[in-house]
C-alpha cells in the first residue's frame, strides 16, 4: 500500500471496470427493455391508424400479436438485465469489502489509526454497498438514455418539433439534476461519517460492557451513545431531506417537461399536422419518458451517494502503513536471539537489552506506557524513533512484518477471543492439550458442559476475565513461535492458578525464547533473570530473588 491516498473517483472506476461484463450484459438487456417500452405507444398509435380507424380486424389481430411479442421480449430483457445488474453490484461490493479487509489486516498496520472498529465495519459494509450499487446505476442510466433516444427518434418521425423538444430538453434536465445532487452528496458523506462513528461507539461500549457495569458507569455510557446517536440521526435526516428535495424538484421539472411535450403534440393534432394515432403515440411516449427521466434522477442521487462513500473507502485504502516491508529473510533456523541497541520509542529511553536464545526473560516496569512501547517494538507494529531491534542479528526494520510474525508472537494483555468454540480459539493442532494444560485452560474446558466444543460467544463473553486470559495464553503457547512475548497474562486469575501457570509456561517453553512483560512475582520467580525498566531505562538486571533483596525500586514495582 502506498502512502498516496487514491481518489474516490478511482474507487468508483475500479468498481465498474471490475464488473464490466455484467454491466455490459445488463446495459444491453436493459436497453432492449427500454426499446420495447418505447415501441409500445408507437405500436398502439399504428393500431389506431391502420386497424381501428379502418375497421380492419385482420390488421388488428396482427398488430396485437406484434404487441404481445414486444411485451414478452421486454419482460425477459428486464428480468435478465436486472439480474446482471444486481450481480454486478453485489460482486463489486464484495470485492471492495475484501480489499478493505485485506488493507485492515495488512501486517504493516495503519488502517485502524484514528478509527473505531465499528467505523471500519460501517465503511466495509454500507459504503462498499453504495459504491457497488453504482454498477446498477450505470446499467440503468444507459438503458434510460436508450429509451429517451428511441422516444426522440419516434417523436421526430411524428413531428420534428416534438423531437426537438425532447432532444433539447433532456440535457437541460440532466444538468439541473446534477446541480441538485451536490447538496445530497455533501450531506450523504456527513451521514455516513456520523453513522460510522455511532457504530464505532456502540461496538466500543458493548466490548467494555462488563467494565462499565463494574464501575457503575452505565448511565454515562448511555448518555454518550445517546449524543452520538442523535448526531447520526440529525445527519441522516438532513441527508433524507436533501434527497427528498432533490427528487421532488427533479420530479416537478420532469412533470413540466412531459406536460410541454403533450401540449406541443396536442396543438399539432388540433391543426391536423398529425393523426389521432400519432397523437396517442406522442402522448404515450411523453408519459413513457417520465420513467427514464425518473431513472436518471435516481442515477444522479446514487452517484452522489456513491461518490461520498467512495471517498471514505479511498481514504482507508490510501492510509499509509505504520511500518515498511523490508527485503531481508529470517535466519534458518530461527535461533530466537533478541537484541535492542539504543532503542527509544514513547517512554523508552535508549534501551540496551540482550535476550539469549532459549532464555526465559522477565521484564518488570514502573510505567505501563514503557511496557506498551516495548511490545510495539518487539511486535513491529511500530518502529523505534531511534535505535535498532534485532532478531538473530537481523534488524526487524529489514524484515517483512508478515514474515517476522511467523517467528515472533506478541501476546497482548487485552488479546481478544473470537466467536466460536473454545477449541477453535486455541487451535486444533497436535499438542494443543499440552498448551491448554500449561495455561490452565484445561480447567476452563472441564467446567463447560461441551468442553472444547463449547461456544465462548463474541469476544469470549461467556467466560470470566480469568478464563479468557487462560484461553488467550493457551492460544499463544499453542502457536509455538520461536520467540514469544507475553504481557500480563495472569492479572485476573487467583494466586494458586497463577503459580501453576508460571511453572507450566516455563516447562512448555523450555528451549525457546520467551519474554514475560509483567510485574507478577509468581511469573517473575520462574524466569532465568529479570530486567527492570524504570523511567524508560534499564536500571536493574538479575534473578528475581536477588533483585527483591537488593533493589528497592524493584521491590516497590513488583511487591507493592
Amino acid at each position: 500500500m502506498g502512502a498516496e491516498v487514491p481518489r474516490g473517483r478511482e474507487v468508483l472506476g475500479r468498481a465498474v471496470r471490475g464488473q464490466r461484463r455484467d454491466v455490459t450484459v445488463g446495459a444491453v438487456l436493459g436497453a432492449g427493455h427500454q426499446l420495447g417500452e418505447a415501441l409500445v405507444p408507437v405500436l398502439i398509435g399504428l393500431v389506431i391508424d391502420q386497424a381501428v380507424a379502418k375497421g380492419d380486424t385482420g390488421a388488428l389481430v396482427r398488430w396485437l400479436v406484434v404487441l404481445a411479442v414486444v411485451y414478452v421480449g421486454l419482460s425477459f430483457s428486464f428480468r435478465f438485465g436486472a439480474r446482471a445488474g444486481e450481480r454486478a453490484a453485489e460482486l463489486a461490493a464484495h470485492e471492495l469489502r475484501v480489499t478493505l479487509v485485506r488493507r485492515v489486516l495488512d501486517p504493516r498496520g495503519g488502517a485502524e489509526n484514528g478509527r473505531l472498529p465499528g467505523a471500519l465495519s460501517n465503511i466495509a459494509t454500507e459504503d462498499a454497498k453504495r459504491v457497488g450499487a453504482v454498477n446498477m446505476a450505470v446499467m440503468t442510466g444507459i438503458s434510460a438514455f436508450v429509451g429517451i433516444a428511441v422516444s426522440a427518434v419516434a417523436l421526430l418521425v411524428v413531428s420534428v418539433s416534438l423531437g426537438l423538444v425532447v432532444l433539447l430538453g433532456t440535457p437541460l434536465l440532466l444538468w439541473l439534476g446534477h446541480l441538485l445532487s451536490k447538496p445530497l452528496e455533501r450531506r450523504s458523506e456527513a451521514e455516513q461519517e456520523r453513522a460510522a462513528h455511532a457504530s464505532g461507539v456502540a461496538a466500543d461500549l458493548v466490548a467494555g460492557l462488563r467494565v462499565l457495569k463494574g464501575i457503575g458507569a452505565q448511565a454515562t455510557a448511555v448518555d454518550r451513545y445517546r449524543r452520538t446517536s442523535r448526531d447520526s440521526l440529525a445527519a441522516t435526516l438532513r441527508a433524507a431531506r436533501a434527497e427528498a428535495w432533490q427528487r421532488g424538484v427533479v420530479l416537478a421539472l420532469t412533470g413540466g417537461f412531459i406536460a410541454l411535450v403533450a401540449l406541443v403534440g396536442g396543438r399539432l393534432a388540433v391543426r391536423g399536422d398529425i393523426t389521432l394515432g400519432q397523437l396517442v403515440s406522442a402522448v404515450g411516449l411523453a408519459l413513457f419518458l417520465l420513467g427514464p427521466l425518473e431513472v436518471l434522477a435516481w442515477v444522479n442521487a446514487e452517484f452522489a451517494q456513491a461518490r461520498a462513500s467512495a471517498a471514505r473507502i479511498a481514504e482507508v485504502l490510501g492510509t499509509p502503513p505504520d511500518v515498511s516491508a523490508g527485503g531481508e529473510r529470517l535466519a534458518d533456523p530461527v535461533r530466537g536471539a533478541l537484541r535492542l541497541r539504543g532503542v527509544s520509542l514513547g517512554e523508552l529511553r535508549e534501551i540496551d537489552l540482550t535476550v539469549a536464545p532459549g532464555e526465559l526473560l522477565g521484564i518488570a516496569t514502573t510505567d505501563p506506557a514503557a511496557a506498551g512501547a516495548l511490545l510495539r517494538c518487539l511486535g513491529r507494529t511500530e518502529d523505534p524513533s531511534s535505535g535498532v531491534v534485532e532478531l538473530d542479528g537481523i534488524p526487524l526494520a529489514d524484515l517483512d512484518p508478515a514474515e517476522l510474525r511467523t517467528a515472533v508472537l506478541v501476546a497482548a494483555h487485552d488479546a481478544a477471543l473470537f466467536d466460536g468454540t473454545l477449541g477453535d480459539n486455541i487451535g486444533a493442532t497436535e499438542g494443543a492439550d499440552a498448551a491448554m494444560a500449561a495455561a490452565s485452560a484445561d480447567e476452563v474446558a472441564r467446567t463447560m458442559p461441551l468442553g472444547t466444543a463449547a461456544e465462548v460467544g463474541e469476544g469470549g463473553r461467556s467466560l470470566s476475565g480469568g478464563q479468557r486470559q487462560r484461553v488467550a495464553l493457551a492460544r499463544a503457547l499453542n502457536a509455538r513461535r520461536p520467540v514469544l512475548v507475553v504481557h500480563d497474562p495472569t492479572t485476573a486469575v487467583d494466586a494458586v492458578t497463577e503459580a501453576r501457570i508460571a511453572s507450566g509456561v516455563r516447562e512448555f517453553r523450555q528451549g525457546r525464547t520467551t519474554v514475560l512483560v509483567t510485574n507478577s512475582p509468581a511469573l517473575l520467580a520462574v524466569t532465568d533473570r529479570v530486567v527492570l525498566l524504570d523511567a524508560g531505562q534499564v536500571t536493574a538486571d538479575g534473578p528475581h530473588a536477588d533483585l527483591v533483596r537488593a533493589h528497592a525500586a524493584y521491590r516497590t514495582a513488583v511487591l507493592a
